[in-house]
């Protein structure tokens, strides 16, 4: 049994990290706040920019831009967005497991295509090259409040390389936000751009509108913006995702932290009353060896 110093030690140890953990909490809630109202707000613009793409696309024949081509898929590029930072629970352990699944599934599905993988954040880049994955490109995490601006290098940087058939396809992993205590990570394509389908009551309305100097040229400027966009909702996404992963993850270790503390202070009560009383005992035991 522990003695009474060393419970004392423990519970002076565990009530510094309750008192850690719960700041770290508050943080990672106020800065969860600020993540979501930015992806909330970013999603709108988001779907009204793929409508606006909607119609110029109908409009213009199916060679108007390469950023629309498809070509026979030999090699793909997939960035990969996860954290700089751990205590975020099992947020980067399941986009590590998303991404070697879609790896064993795309080489299973297509024998000889290549995958080169492109780590955004440094939890990923560890954790993949720890599975033997090799990592073609690194960028370093965007921070607690990432700006379109931030996200511009990498945009050009994998624009250019579908653009010079480096790639013949790009796609994104990221982890979904959905609510505070749900993020989900998927994969999704994001070059070449998806040509949005229109139905027949787009298509008439769409007669209303007029693409200066030409739907080509209107498309040319569109698509590249189009892909940071989206390149920019997903990193948003991602950070709202650690941002709320980190604040439960951090909740779960005060919880954790107050329950060991209750437990330890039974301990140290239940050790403190049998010290007292085998002391008791022992005085009594002396009293009467001294009477008799």
């Amino acid at each position: 049994m522990a003695s009474l110093k060393e419970i004392r030690g423990r519970i002076g140890s565990i009530r510094n990290i309750a008192q850690i953990t719960r700041a770290m909490e508050m943080v990672a809630a106020s800065r969860m706040k600020r993540a979501q109202d930015a992806i909330l707000a970013a999603r709108p613009y988001d779907d009204q920019l793929r409508e606006v793409l909607t119609r110029v696309a109908a409009a213009a024949p199916e060679e108007a831009s390469p950023l629309l081509a498809r070509r026979p898929v030999k090699r793909v590029g997939l960035l990969v967005l996860t954290t700089d930072r751990g205590l975020v629970g099992s947020l980067n352990a399941n986009a590590v497991r998303t991404v070697l699944h879609y790896i064993a599934d795309r080489s299973e599905r297509e024998p000889g295509i290549e995958i080169d993988v492109i780590t955004v954040g440094r939890k990923g880049r560890e954790a993949l090259r720890h599975s033997g994955v090799s990592i073609a490109a690194h960028f370093p995490g965007l921070g607690d409040r990432p700006a379109f601006r931030d996200v511009l290098p990498i945009a050009r940087l994998v624009t250019e390389d579908f653009l010079s058939e480096r790639y013949d396809e790009i796609d994104i992993e990221y982890s979904t936000f959905i609510t505070t205590l749900t993020q989900r990570a998927e994969v999704h394509r994001i070059l070449p751009v998806e040509r949005p389908e229109i139905g027949e009551e787009q298509h008439e309305s769409n007669d209303e509108y007029l693409f200066e100097p030409s739907p080509e040229a209107v498309l040319s400027q569109l698509l590249p913006h189009y892909v940071a966009v989206d390149l920019y909702r997903a990193v948003l996404e991602n950070n709202a995702s650690e941002q709320s992963a980190q604040m439960i993850s951090m909740r779960n270790a005060t919880d954790n932290a107050n329950e060991l503390l209750d437990d330890l202070t039974l301990e140290y009560n239940k050790t403190r009353q049998a010290n007292i009383t085998r002391e008791m005992t022992e005085i009594a035991s002396g009293a009467e060896a001294l009477a008799g």
